[in-house]
């Protein structure tokens, strides 16, 4: 029984953040029930592993049938949370206010690139676009470069799905003391731009300079925080930065600790030169020869794993932090609870494979479900997928 056992969360169908929101919830024991518009044919669909754990139901929320049983279901949950533009749901007849009066207590949670207010809030935008204006997207790269993508790890699901998630908990906590529910207005400019607040910590005392990347203490500019290539074209990840632990990478590398000294770690003027040395040493030997000799020790030293390696190195295999689920290997839910661990209910279902039964269980009858089936309201798929 996970810690959010006993809740129910309405999730509209989207993409990116939502889904990877719902799945955390759902990984964490709530029941999570995702609406969806329909059949799905997006290859990718298949192996959506935003989809585990979660049942599906199809509603046509355009038909005031179909956002009649919406709100009757809405009724009945504890979370509701939507990925649309400010004033999709409003204009569908399922925003907030109507919501809020059949189930005071919702946890109404939104999730947007832009927020729900703002000159660029009804703008369209992704990732790229929310990490840009937060300062972000600047501060990744070498000098003199353009900007690194960091994928869309950063927007998305650092500063989307990851506050949204603890935005809705938070108001949970809140309900279970209050009796009232609330909107959860979770924007990705919002949770980028908090991301980024120990850059603008160091910043305020002088030690980070926001207008130039390349040049700081973890942007790539200190030689003991970078990667570096090896004799085999693979790379290492150095991140020797407390004093003992730079001594022992020093140590265990067998550099002259004349030149790789304290001084020299915190003398910015060195770094380049420095930086030039550490690569031809890295390049001497293969990534796994240098891990034999590094990893099992406070240097400070990681190989870079592609996604296909990572799941079958020694750490991650003995906690296993990979589990096969839908026929593939997935990652395994985090965090974890010692009394109440998390776990994956079952794999991706099909979009309707639940509909059938949490009708029957809003009390509405076969052959009522049947007509509904009939005339386009509702989609029901008869074999649900488990994993």
């Amino acid at each position: 029984m996970g810690v959010l056992s006993g809740f129910r969360v309405i999730e509209l169908a989207g993409m990116g953040p939502c889904p990877m929101a719902g799945m955390l919830l759902a990984d964490m024991g709530a029941e999570v029930i995702c609406v969806d518009r329909g059949v799905n044919a997006d290859p990718m669909y298949a192996k959506d592993m935003s989809r585990r754990g979660k049942k599906s139901v199809v509603l046509d929320l355009k038909s005031d049938r179909g956002r009649e049983l919406f709100l009757k279901l809405v009724s009945t949950a504890d979370v509701l949370i939507e990925g649309f533009r400010p004033g999709v749901m409003e204009k569908l007849g399922i925003g907030p206010e109507p919501c809020f009066e059949i189930n005071p207590e919702l946890i109404y949670g939104r999730m947007t690139g832009w927020g729900q207010d703002g000159p660029l809030a009804k703008n369209a935008g992704h990732d790229i676009n929310y990490i840009a204006l937060t300062g972000a997207l600047h501060a990744i790269g070498p000098k003199g470069e353009k900007p690194v993508l960091p994928l869309n790890l950063v927007g998305d699901f650092g500063g989307g799905s990851m506050f949204l998630v603890m935005g809705i908990l938070g108001a949970l906590l809140e309900t279970g003391r209050s009796g009232k529910g609330q909107v959860v207005d979770a924007a990705m400019v919002d949770g980028v731009a908090n991301l980024m607040w120990m850059c603008h910590s160091f910043n305020a005392v002088g030690l980070w300079n926001l207008a130039e990347r390349g040049t700081n203490l973890l942007d790539g500019a200190a030689f003991f925080y970078d990667t570096y290539e090896t004799s085999d074209g693979k790379y290492l990840a150095l991140g020797s930065i407390e004093p003992q632990f730079f001594s022992q990478f020093v140590e265990r590398m067998g550099l002259d600790k004349t030149v790789f000294n304290g001084s020299a770690q915190n003398d910015p003027s060195q770094w380049p030169s420095l930086k030039q040395e550490l690569a031809e040493a890295f390049r001497q030997k293969t990534r796994d020869d240098w891990c034999a000799l590094l990893e099992d020790s406070d240097a400070c030293v990681s190989p870079v794993l592609s996604a296909s390696e990572a799941p079958h190195h020694p750490h991650n295999s003995a906690r296993d932090s990979y589990l096969p689920i839908d026929g593939y290997l997935q990652p395994a839910p985090a965090p974890r609870f010692s009394r109440t661990p998390s776990s994956v209910l079952h794999g991706r279902r099909q979009p309707g494979a639940d509909t059938r039964s949490i009708l029957t269980a809003m009390g509405i009858r076969g052959d009522d479900i049947d007509q509904l089936e009939a005339d386009g309201t509702v989609a029901c798929a008869r074999a649900p997928e488990t994993a």
